[in-house]
């Protein structure tokens, strides 16, 4: 079992679609495991080196009504970005920023 670094509740978010969970940080990869299973949002399990730009991002209502800015985006080596709202954002960005 991988050492968890940072654990806290967060919403994905894929366009009009979201769904609550746990955002889980380890030494090596990041995973989302959402608390309703049947909604096809996660679980998802991301390796922290496909990790290749982390921004702050808009949590949106209807997927187009800026609602906060409680939001980070990730975009990973195949091109897939996700968008998670979570509290503590700047600490988020420290620690999934790429390094280098």
């Amino acid at each position: 079992m991988e050492n968890v670094i940072k654990s806290v509740t967060a919403t994905v978010q894929n366009g009009v679609a979201k769904s609550d969970g746990k955002l889980i940080l380890t030494t090596s990869h990041i995973n989302f495991e959402p608390y309703n299973k049947r909604l096809g949002l996660g679980p998802y399990t991301f390796e922290l080196s496909h990790i290749i730009k982390v921004k702050k991002s808009m949590a949106k209502g209807a997927g187009i009504f800026p609602l906060s800015t409680d939001a980070i985006e990730l975009t990973f080596t195949d091109n897939q970005m996700k968008t998670f709202i979570l509290g503590n954002t700047d600490e988020w960005m420290k620690l999934l920023t790429p390094a280098g």
